[in-house]
């Protein structure tokens, strides 16, 4: 945890209606595998396509590390009542700031569980006195995640000129991407 003035309680589960988010945990490899490598979902990620069984099996070490480190808190999400991760939520507090990201395999899109997973996660960020900023960015073009962050009344703040390198796009272009953000009222 990189905040030295609070202690921090983070939940190991989330359940919703229709999903369960929970700890990563080194058996999820295959199924991180399974959406990671897949070159729809990871059009717009900055993180390069998995390649091979290895990838996933580091992909999940370092989600496990960087809970236990405080780092990330990185849950992985399964559609009730099946364990089988198809995703994942993952957010950073550092200070009064919090950052969130997610995303989820191609076979659940369209069924509202990215915005229903990710407000789980965004509700909890809410509840914590000390969480001021919750912040977001995503590329220009991708809309599915333009519509999750908006559905979480995250505003719009800036157009980032040239911010991300996006390696699963053909010439590994630096792009521009949307921040998002919700801010505690005063």
């Amino acid at each position: 945890m990189k905040t030295s003035f609070v202690t921090l309680t983070v939940p190991d589960t989330f359940t919703t209606p229709r999903l369960y988010l929970r700890r990563p945990q080194q058996s999820d490899a295959p199924a991180v595998f399974e959406y990671g490598s897949d070159p729809e979902v990871a059009r717009y990620m900055d993180w390069p396509a998995l390649v091979d069984m290895q990838d996933a099996i580091k992909a999940t070490e370092r989600a496990v590390r960087r809970w236990e480190s405080g780092e990330e808190y990185a849950w992985r999400l399964t559609v009730r009542p099946n364990d089988t991760p198809v995703g994942g939520v993952a957010c950073s507090i550092e200070g009064h700031r919090a950052g969130l990201g997610f995303v989820l395999s191609r076979h659940h899109w369209g069924k509202g569980y990215a915005t229903e997973a990710a407000r789980a996660v965004f509700d909890w960020l809410v509840s914590l006195e000390t969480v001021q900023r919750i912040q977001a960015t995503c590329d220009v073009d991708n809309r599915a995640s333009i519509r999750v962050l908006e559905k979480l009344a995250m505003s719009r703040e800036a157009l980032l000129r040239r911010w991300a390198v996006r390696p699963n796009l053909p010439g590994r272009p630096v792009r521009d991407a949307f921040s998002y953000s919700w801010v505690r009222a005063a």
